[in-house]
C-alpha cells in the first residue's frame, strides 16, 4: 500500500509542451495527500479497531465456551443427584416393604396364637362345663338318694 509520504514525494517529469500545469497538477496531489493521509490514518485507526474486537471475540467466546461447559457439567451433576435421591427413595420403599411385611407376617403370627388360645379355652371351657354338669348330676342324684332314706 502505498503511504501518505510516498504519494507526497512521487514527482513526474516535466513535459513542456503540451503537459499539464505543474502547479495544477502539484495542488492536486497535495489535496490528494491531505484526503489520502486522512484515509491512511483512518485504515490503520480501523485495523486496530479491528484486532481488539478480534480479541474481544476471541475472550467472549472462550467465556462461551467455560459457560457451555460449566453447564453441561451442572446439567451432569444434577443428572447424577437425580439419580442418586432416585435410588435412595427405591431403596427407602423397598425397606418400607420388608418391615411392613415383616410387621404383618408378626401381626398374622400373634393372630394365630391368640385363635389358638381362644381355641383352648373353648376346649377348656367346654371340659369344664362337663366337669361341672356331672358334678351336679351328681350332687342332684345324692340329694334323691338323701331324700328317699
Amino acid at each position: 500500500m502505498i503511504t501518505p509520504l510516498e504519494l507526497e514525494n512521487k514527482r513526474f517529469a516535466k513535459q513542456k509542451i503540451g503537459g499539464y500545469s505543474v502547479s495544477e497538477v502539484d495542488d492536486f496531489l497535495d489535496d490528494l495527500t491531505v484526503e489520502y493521509g486522512k484515509l491512511y490514518k483512518e485504515n490503520l485507526e480501523l485495523k486496530a479497531n479491528q484486532e481488539t474486537l478480534n480479541n474481544d471475540v476471541g475472550q467472549y467466546k472462550n467465556i462461551e465456551n467455560t459457560l457451555q461447559n460449566t453447564l453441561i457439567m451442572a446439567q451432569k451433576t444434577a443428572d447424577e443427584i437425580q439419580e442418586v435421591a432416585k435410588q435412595k427413595a427405591e431403596q427407602i420403599i423397598k425397606d418400607a416393604e420388608l418391615t411392613a411385611r415383616s410387621t404383618v407376617e408378626e401381626i398374622n403370627t400373634q393372630i394365630l396364637m391368640k385363635q389358638k388360645e381362644i381355641e383352648d379355652l373353648k376346649k377348656q371351657f367346654e371340659v369344664y362345663k362337663a366337669k361341672m354338669e356331672s358334678l351336679l348330676i351328681s350332687q342332684l342324684e345324692m340329694l334323691k338318694d338323701s331324700k328317699e332314706d
